[in-house]
């Protein structure tokens, strides 16, 4: 069982990732737009920050879907489960359930080696 790298942990929308990369990724991701977003703030006016908040909220949303698609594999389901947190209420809190706190599945599933 191989570690995945960071950038597949964040970008590619293949392969299984752990509870704890799951949570480290959407710390991380939290911190550094939290970050950026006082940096820009402060740096550049109200306007300019939000467009800069903009820019980047693409890879964001790239990054939000790669690492929970990863763990909905993790669980042997389709990555298109990530469109139960559309729902209102019920789909964001069964995502958190699924993906932040129910294990993967044991062994090989049909999308892959357990990581470690």
């Amino acid at each position: 069982f191989a570690t995945p790298s960071i950038s597949e942990i964040l970008f590619s929308f293949k392969g299984r990732i752990l509870r704890k990369h799951y949570w480290f990724s959407l710390l991380a991701i939290y911190a550094v737009v939290f970050i950026i977003a006082i940096v820009l703030g402060a740096a550049l006016s109200e306007q300019a920050a939000t467009i800069g908040i903009l820019v980047l909220y693409v890879p964001i949303i790239w990054i939000g879907l790669a690492v929970q698609i990863k763990r909905w594999h993790d669980r042997d389901k389709s990555g298109w489960w990530v469109f139960i947190s559309l729902i209102p209420v019920i789909g964001a809190i069964w995502a958190l359930v699924e993906n932040g706190f129910l294990r993967g599945t044991e062994g090989v599933n049909r999308f892959g080696p357990p990581c470690a």
